[in-house]
Parts: C-alpha cells; structure tokens; sequence
C-alpha cells in the first residue's frame, strides 16, 4: 500500500498593518539611499575641514562662523527670548526678529530643554541632521525620476553648490530644503496628505514655503483635471498646504496690528520686498561703471546665465508639474526680491530641482568625466565656502 504522507501546511504571512507597511517603505529606502548619504556627508565634511584649515590660518572661530554670526544669532535670540525684540540702526530703521519664521527656533529650543546643548549648538545640530534628510529626499526623488545614478549625482551637485556651507551654518535652508525635498516626493507618491502637512511646516520655516505650496497645489489640480473627479486626497493636500505661511503672516499682522500687511511692513524695515529683479537689474548695471567692479558684475551675469540654463534644461526635461512649480516659485523668489544682494546665492539652495538635468547627463557620461566634474564642484565648493 502506499505510504500516505502527512499533508504538508504552509505558514500564512502575518497580516501586516499600514503601519508596519510604512516602516517597511522606510527601511527600504533608507537601504537605497545609505551610500548616497554617506557621499554627501563626506562632500560637507571636506568643506567643513576646508573651513577649519583657513581659520586657523586666519585666526577666526569655525565654529563662531557656523552657529554664532548674522541670521544663527537671530534665531538663538528667537529661541530664547521669543519675538518682539528688534534693533534700531543709526539711519532710523528698525530691523525686527518677526521678520524670521519660527520653526528652527521651536526646535532649537526644544533641544536645548531637553539635552544639555548650547542654542547655537542646537541651532548647528537642527541643521546638519536636516541636511542628511534633505541629502536622502532628494536622492529618492531623483532616483525615482532618472535612476540611481542620476539620483546620486544630483545629490553631490547639491552639496557642492558653491554656497553648500550654509547647508552645515544654523540657518533654515537645510531644514526647508528637507521638509521641500520630501513633500515633493510624498507628492510623486500620491501622498497627498503627507505632502500638505510638509507644506505647513515647510511654511512654518521660510518665506519661500510659497514654493512648497505651489507645488503641491499645482500637483493636486493637474491630478484632478486628468483624472476628471474630484478626488479628496489632492483636495485635502492643497487645502492644508498653505496655512503654514498663512498662519505666520497672519499671525505677525495680528501681533504688529498692521493687519493682512504686517509682514510685508516687517520686511519692508529690512528693504526687503517683491520688485520683479528691478534691484537686482539696477545693482549689476550699476557694476559696469568702474573697475575692478565690472569683474563683480561679469561673474554675476555668468552666474544668472548658469541658472537660466538650468532652468531652460528643467524644462525640455519634462519634469513633473510639481518640480517645474517649486523651482519656478523659488528662482522667482530668489531673483524678484529686493534687499541685500549677497543672501541671493543661497537663497538658491533649496532650489536642488535645478541639478536634475544636470544629473542626468553626469550619469549617462563615461565614469571619467563624471568624476572629473563632481570632484572639480566639490573642490572648487570647499574652498569658496571657507
């Protein structure tokens, strides 16, 4: 007789959770992305070792530089004492702390309640784990656009900007360009709710918050019209996006009594403000009138060309709607807005969406080349950095 065998009985998998799913995405691609990361934070690492060598050499303070000078004091003075206090100048005008929004001094202020951190140690610590996140959002964009290698180039270029070392000062770049990069993503997922909330809070940390909102809007508007309904999802994501800076600006009108406009009164006493480049235009030609002036404004006509051909190249790239309107807001931004002119370089940083065509061509060259440039921007972004 044959010899019956036992039937045989297959585990059945767990059912698994949405919560568990999420963690499994995450880890995921925190496994693509690891190595990418781990480049960028050696691209920032030679530019802060750079930065060490030349103040010593010069004998100023890294570390004064990073954490303790210009807008890093503004927000330690935010984080510790709140807002309401300003400076008066000698011509008269009045220079106010509301003009900075107010969510990397919350955090620098948690962190100081809760470790034994300085504010300006707080404000450094903010910002560098900002800029890794910020370093992985991007490479996963990317990666998901143009593959791999056009994911890990575009973050390299991103830390080799020549203004890269605000992305390693306690500023707010590094934590706008983290909570942009994964809204962005969150919306080429179709997470349309997560991607609203990064925009409120991406709100909460800079002006161009605009940018965030733009795109997430945007992106929810074109997802409606072809899909032809009305999906609650993008609906929900576009109506959360902008009460980021909407509540702030509201908040300071409130606050300053100047109604709607109080924020625009506010930077206004920084002669900050919105002119269409007029500024901008007027502060290059007027470097044409002497020498070695004209070398300055020669550079800065090199440099608004490299950028209009990014933009140029962003466009034939096709890229998705959502990026075309970030990129589009922030160079808008970045070149419209009167005031001091040295803060428009790194009002770029955010704007990483540039450095995808770019990437992308980094990728498909022979491994040689692609080396040979990646190393020139890191080189050339350390020492112009110190």
């Amino acid at each position: 007789m044959p010899v019956l065998e036992r039937p045989r009985v297959e585990a059945i998998p767990a059912a698994r959770g949405p919560h568990r799913m999420v963690g499994d995405r995450a880890t995921a691609a925190l496994y693509r992305a690891w190595p990418v990361v781990l480049v960028y934070m050696a691209v920032r690492g030679l530019g802060l070792l750079v930065l060490s060598l030349w103040a010593a050499v010069v004998g100023s303070n890294p570390h004064q530089l990073l954490a303790g000078r210009w807008d890093s004091l503004w927000y330690m003075r935010i984080a510790r004492f709140g807002y309401g206090w300003q400076v008066e100048l000698a011509d008269g005008a009045v220079h106010s702390n509301l003009a900075f929004f107010p969510l990397l001094p919350w955090l620098e202020r948690v962190l100081v309640t809760v470790s034994p951190l300085s504010y300006g140690d707080a404000g450094l610590t903010v910002s560098w784990v900002a800029s890794v996140l910020a370093a992985w959002g991007i490479y996963l964009i990317a990666e998901r656009l143009y593959g791999p290698r056009a994911g890990c180039y575009a973050v390299m270029l991103w830390a080799a900007m020549p203004v890269g070392i605000v992305q390693s000062m306690a500023y707010s770049e590094s934590l706008f360009t983290a909570l942009a990069a994964w809204a962005l993503y969150a919306v080429l997922r179709r997470q349309w709710v997560a991607a609203g909330l990064l925009a409120v809070l991406a709100g909460l940390t800079r002006p161009f918050g605009m940018a965030v909102v733009a795109a997430v809007v945007v992106a929810a508007l074109v997802t409606c019209v072809r899909e032809r309904k009305l999906s609650w999802q993008p609906v929900v994501g576009a109506l959360l996006a902008p009460w980021g800076t909407a509540g702030y600006v509201l908040w300071v009108g409130w606050y300053t009594g100047g109604g709607i406009f109080g924020y625009l009164d506010v930077q206004g006493q920084w002669n900050n403000g919105f002119d269409a480049g007029l500024n901008f235009v007027q502060l290059i030609g007027s470097t044409f009138t002497a020498f070695p002036a004209v070398l300055g404004g020669v550079g800065m006509v090199l440099g608004l060309g490299a950028v209009a051909w990014l933009c140029l190249s962003c466009v034939r790239q096709r890229q998705p709607m959502a990026l075309l309107a970030y990129w589009v807001v922030t160079v808008a931004l970045a070149f419209g807005t009167s005031g001091y002119f040295g803060s428009k370089p790194r009002f770029l940083v955010p704007a990483f969406v540039l450095f995808f065509p770019l990437a992308v061509q980094l990728a498909r060259a022979r491994a040689g080349v692609a080396v040979a440039v990646a190393a020139t921007a890191v080189l050339v972004s350390a020492v112009f950095g110190a």
